[in-house]
């Protein structure tokens, strides 16, 4: 009896007798020599029926295949140059598991919609393939740049009781009498969970309720978010630019044939490495202008504005020390200079936009109790938050990276849909 295997692993079987469970993904014949492009969720190989080397009964269910049909494949493995994957099978018999009939994507050209609406078959693509093969590198390389560098894994909550950010852009719900929300951020409960373990960080899903309909935007994402006790600013940038340099590192080691199935110009990857180039808010304004950007002092920067200056560098830039007045409370000030904030968001380059938003927080008890002045933030709500100032503060600093806007940048995708499995969306909520 044949070894099953699976088609990552053909190159361990060269010259023996294996079996292969998988989905025929399209074939050609050639008069008597059938080729069956086989996939199986590993990767792809292509599987040869000679007909003079078979049974009728073989040759004839070669021959009845239809694209998407599931089948064993029995076959000697053997070495082939010209075939991507560098081996090929040639067939001795196969199984019929189930044919499909009528499946609704085929070779040709399809409207967005269309895909989305058979988003669970999409996935089956070559490029959805590559693309969710990628994100899951990407989470790989996360939780391994975490572990070692000391952090520890904490899972903060997904109904809250209020907003991390004072936005009111936020699902709401009801938790038996009270209201609750579902989280935009696990920042806050991870800044009390710092406070017992160092250096932590979260890896969950967030929810964002503004109707907003951009390529770089999804109703529902997920957010890693580290915060680190007895560092300041600068040493969480230092944190963040090796973070993001040893992601792109692994995909690059990883997922070479996934990144050349998506099409992406691997160069532009090859060149991120820490450090990364660092301009001030007042900098990023004086470029701006330069460029006949109409945008004063102290209002947020758009998707246009980030673009304009990420295209002045190669690898991603922060820009730091944003206006205290369009930063959350939670932002420590600049000693030296007030209204401007100890904050940086990492821009990436080719117009993927922010991929990092991150600050130092603040630590001093009085201050946080003035901003939740400022900001009409409930004492009782937050004097959790507030205890943390009041028992044992330290200097602590934190960001949040967005998995889904880093999985397009790194695949050099076009919109965000493409980069998680069923993307929710402002009118998405099928399949």
């Amino acid at each position: 009896m044949a070894n099953k295997t699976v088609i990552r692993q053909v190159n361990e079987h060269v010259g023996e007798t294996v079996v292969i469970g998988s989905w025929l993904n399209n074939k050609r014949s050639s008069g008597k020599i059938q080729f069956l492009q086989l996939r199986d969720g590993t990767g792809y190989i292509q599987a040869v029926v000679v007909k003079s080397e078979v049974s009728e009964e073989t040759w004839n269910a070669a021959k009845s295949l239809t694209q998407e049909s599931s089948l064993y494949v029995t076959g000697v493995i053997r070495e082939e140059p010209r075939s991507q994957s560098g081996y090929e099978m040639t067939v001795t018999e196969l199984e019929i598991i189930h044919l499909t009939e009528n499946y609704p994507i085929t070779p040709k050209e399809h409207g967005v919609d269309f895909l989305m609406d058979h988003r669970h078959l999409w996935l089956r693509s070559q490029k959805q393939r590559a693309i969710m093969v990628i994100r899951a590198e990407i989470i790989r390389a996360i939780q391994e740049f975490f572990d070692q560098n000391n952090f520890t894994l904490v899972d903060p909550p997904i109904l809250t009781p209020t907003s991390a950010e004072g936005t009111t852009n936020l699902f709401h719900t009801k938790y038996f009498d009270e209201d609750a929300y579902l989280t935009q951020s696990g920042q806050l409960y991870m800044e009390a969970a710092a406070m017992a373990l160092g250096k932590v960080y979260s890896f969950g899903p967030t929810f964002r309720a503004e109707k907003s309909k951009t390529r770089r935007h999804l109703i529902e994402f997920w957010m890693i978010e580290p915060e680190m006790a007895f560092t300041d600013h600068e040493e969480s940038l230092v944190v963040q630019e090796q973070f993001v340099t040893h992601v792109v590192q692994s995909v690059l080691k990883n997922c070479r044939a996934e990144l050349e199935a998506v099409g992406r110009d691997i160069s532009k990857l090859e060149s991120i490495q820490a450090p990364f180039p660092r301009i001030t808010y007042d900098e990023a304004i004086e470029f701006l202008h330069s460029k006949d950007f109409d945008i004063p002092w102290g209002e947020d920067f758009g998707a246009p504005h980030e673009t304009a200056i990420a295209e002045q560098y190669d690898k991603p830039v922060f820009i730091t020390h944003y206006p205290a007045g369009i930063k959350a409370f939670y932002m420590k000030p600049d000693p030296n200079r007030p209204e401007v904030v100890l904050c940086a968001d990492m821009i990436a380059p080719e117009g993927y936009g922010e991929i990092i938003g991150g600050s130092q927080r603040i630590d001093d008890p009085e201050l946080m109790e003035a901003r939740f002045k400022e900001h009409e933030l409930s004492p009782e709500t937050y004097q959790w938050y507030l205890d943390l100032r009041k028992y044992g503060s330290v200097p602590h600093s934190g960001f949040g990276l967005g998995l889904e806007r880093t999985v397009a940048w790194i695949c050099g995708l076009d919109h965000v849909r493409e980069t998680i499995p069923f993307p929710r969306m402002l009118y998405r909520l099928y399949p």
